[in-house]
Parts: structure tokens; sequence; C-alpha cells
């Protein structure tokens, strides 16, 4: 699984834009648009999914999931839980 948060990370990371994305992946525009527009997971049809994900791999990003241990090494970023904050009170 990938979230629409770590999809935009990946790119920057890369240092590509969502067109280049796209045409790296061989899927429209649009459809990157939408996937990174998305709340939480990305939902699409996985065959889309993989090709964007080998595209960020080609890249050289390597995406972690939760839980998951980097076996590659390397510099890198991970995204905190998200902690949810008492209102002041």
């Amino acid at each position: 699984m990938i979230t629409a948060a770590q999809m935009r990370a990946a790119r920057a990371l890369a240092g590509i834009d969502q067109k280049s994305l796209a045409e790296r992946a061989g899927v429209s525009l649009p459809t990157i648009q939408r996937m990174e527009a998305s709340d939480g997971v990305v939902r699409g049809v996985v065959d889309t999914l993989m090709k964007v994900i080998q595209a960020l791999d080609r890249a050289g990003v390597e995406l972690i999931g939760e839980n998951q241990a980097s076996e590659r090494g390397g510099k890198g970023v991970r995204l905190k839980p998200v902690v949810p904050q008492n209102p002041p009170g």
C-alpha cells in the first residue's frame, strides 16, 4: 500500500514532477493527480499502482511501509505516526 503523502514525498525526493512520473509509469497525468489528491491510502487499479511504484523505484526511491525496516540503508525519510493532540482546556 502507498499513501498519497508517500507518493508526493517520493516524487519530491526523486526530483520529478507529476507529468514526469506519469510518463515514467506509463499512466495519464490525471491519474497521478487523482492518486496524489486522495486521502490516506491510494486506491486504484492494482496494475496502475504497481506501475507507479516501479517508476518511483527506478527513480531511486524506496517506499517503506509502516513498521517496515529499510533493508538497503542510505538516506531516507519516514513519516511519524500522527499523534492526536489534546485541545487546550
